[in-house]
């Protein structure tokens, strides 16, 4: 797997919304767990698995907790 941020054009190309509405809404939820966070994207917004973590691997790596 590449770096997780290579998954960002085809995310905003599929679920046409910037990376960061994505990141956001990570934010809201930041305290769960990286699986749980990445269950909720996919349960809620109907993102595939890849996309879903990539995006909080991502959000992880920028926060300090991954």
């Amino acid at each position: 797997m590449g770096s997780p941020s290579s998954y960002f054009p085809s995310i905003e190309a599929k679920y046409g919304k910037p990376v960061e509405h994505w990141l956001q809404l990570l934010k809201g939820i930041k305290d769960k767990k990286h699986m749980d966070m990445v269950a909720a994207l996919k349960a809620d917004h109907g993102m595939g698995h890849g996309h879903a973590n990539a995006l909080v691997a991502h959000f992880k790596a920028e926060n300090g907790k991954a």
